[in-house]
């Protein structure tokens, strides 16, 4: 699609297409119920909330340790199209991958219209590097760090996948083991065209530094595209995109479309210790 002039049913299309508060009639009440089963999981598991990374306070990040030391780490972020949603949230998720021995990161960020999505990128960025300096105080093994993410956070592990961490940060090339974008946004241009940019705010030029789809990526891991089998066409291909992409740079990946679920389905998954996308994610892991 074209996006310039774009008429007022067009731009409409897009905000059904990507705005899955238009389409999911029950989308706070997936979002209250998986907050308040993550609260649960606060009160029942060993963690460390609202470690610092940087230096405004949503630049912070909750960790679930392994028992054991030396444990590969799992680090999920959040989505909210970078403008909503907090890592509280999702606490529900470290539950099966704290009892497969894993330790498991929820990093924040700011968002936007405070900062913009290039701001954001650069703060996860920190966040990644603070985990491989830190993550063994938490039991975690910084040479196995495997993230995923949901959304916008899928978005954001594209850009990790993008980003070059030898040169620009002085990490190893291969930092990441893993990742797992689900319901991704990897070609973040068309989102200028809906109702979000009021809040995002986003030039041409910032969508086209940062969407991973138009990027090199330095990645060397496997990689798994999953997205929701009952999501619209627009979230079905930017997935299937870059899935496509991510072959093409001779990356070992897969795509999954999971059942008929809907944008806020998915990330329930992670939950269940015996979902296969959770097994999916642990087999990444070796657990």
């Amino acid at each position: 699609m074209q996006f310039e002039d774009l008429s007022t049913a067009e731009i409409e299309d897009l905000n059904i297409a990507y705005l899955p508060r238009r389409t999911v009639a029950n989308a706070d009440e997936y979002l209250r119920l998986a907050a308040e089963r993550s609260a649960g999981v606060r009160t029942e598991l060993t963690c460390h909330l609202d470690i610092a990374y940087g230096d405004t306070p949503l630049q912070s990040l909750d960790i679930f340790p392994a028992a054991t030391a030396a444990a590969p780490v799992f680090i999920f972020i959040h989505g909210g199209y970078w403008w909503a949603l907090d890592k509280s949230i999702y606490s529900e998720i470290a539950a099966p991958f704290v009892a497969a021995g894993a330790t498991v990161v929820l990093p924040n960020y700011d968002l936007c219209p405070s900062v913009g999505i290039p701001d954001i990128v650069g703060q996860v960025q920190q966040a990644l590097k603070w985990v491989y300096e830190n993550i063994s105080r938490y039991n975690g093994d910084p040479d196995n760090l495997h993230i995923c993410g949901h959304s916008a956070g899928g978005h954001l592990v594209g850009m990790m996948m993008a980003t070059d961490w030898r040169t620009d940060f002085d990490l190893p090339g291969n930092l990441l083991k893993s990742t797992t974008p689900l319901s991704g946004l990897f070609d973040i241009e068309p989102h200028r065209h809906t109702e979000l940019q009021a809040n995002i705010r986003l030039t041409a030029a910032d969508a086209a530094a940062n969407s991973p789809q138009n990027l090199t990526l330095y990645c060397e891991c496997p990689v798994f595209c999953a997205v929701g089998g009952g999501e619209s066409d627009a979230f079905k291909k930017q997935s299937r995109d870059f899935y496509d992409k991510c072959r093409e740079a001779g990356l070992t990946v897969d795509y999954v479309e999971t059942g008929s679920d809907n944008h806020f389905d998915i990330t329930n998954r992670l939950s269940d210790p015996v979902d296969p996308l959770t097994r999916a994610l642990l087999n990444f892991m070796g657990l």
